[in-house]
């Protein structure tokens, strides 16, 4: 599509991602807003752990910058949309965390997610060792196993909203990363390495990017929930008795 072959393609990915989401976080049932320190503080420790990988990343040549999608204004090595990457999805998916609490009056029982969190870790725990000699996805599924493991073991009372929380956001997740993947341009934003990740791609996007952001919510949600309940913040209401 020719509309999309811009320089400011991957920015304006990150507003249209943001618009939405902002702009409700006032609406007067969810006052979203609210729990932004609590967001921020999540976004924060997640970035502790990205930001230094990405960057090392980066610089290894794992994956790399299409510049004839991004602006050019790069900090460490990555470009400006990058960091914004890392504020902007975050807060559009707890975003979602928070509107389907509101709304959706049942959620996956915790035994039962705890279960799935158990095989889903020893499933990406093998598959990184099979492919240990692949960067992106022994890195990405060992650690994204480490923390499903952490989440079955201490099963905090939102883990079955955190996987309807994680399988919503494959919508937009398909739309934005297809996007950044090359699924409506003519060259990808986002480049990989093949010989760094198994190969096997949903449509444009490699699958180890699905598991990526699975670790990156976690972390997000781990610490915003916790910072939600010592507050006595919470959003659960049935809509029936609205």
């Amino acid at each position: 599509m020719a509309i999309l072959e811009s320089k400011y393609l991957y920015a304006a990915l990150m507003v249209f991602s943001l618009a939405y989401p902002l702009a409700q976080s006032f609406e007067w049932r969810l006052k979203y807003y609210r729990s932004w320190p609590g967001l921020f503080r999540g976004i924060g420790i997640m970035a502790i752990l990205f930001i230094p990988w990405d960057i090392y990343f980066t610089e290894a040549g794992v994956w790399w910058f299409n510049d004839d999608y991004i602006s050019g204004l790069k900090i460490a090595g990555l470009p400006i949309e990058e960091w914004l990457f890392f504020l902007v999805v975050p807060l559009a998916c707890v975003f979602i965390h928070e509107v389907q609490k509101y709304y959706l009056r049942h959620e996956i029982p915790k035994q039962y997610a705890a279960w799935f969190s158990i095989l889903l870790s020893g499933f990406l725990l093998t598959l990184s060792i099979v492919y240990s000699d692949r960067a992106y996805t022994s890195l990405t599924f060992s650690l994204t196993s480490l923390g499903l493991i952490l989440l079955a073991y201490f099963q905090p009372p939102w883990i079955g909203r955190f996987y309807i929380t994680y399988f919503i956001c494959w919508l937009p997740f398909l739309l934005i990363n297809g996007a950044l993947t090359g699924n409506f341009t003519k060259a990808a934003v986002v480049n990989y390495n093949p010989d760094e990740f198994m190969g096997i791609r949903i449509g444009t996007i490699p699958v180890e990017d699905s598991i990526y952001n699975l670790l990156l919510l976690l972390i997000v949600v781990w610490i915003f929930e916790n910072w939600q309940r010592k507050r006595g913040i919470s959003v659960l209401k049935d809509p029936q008795n609205q």
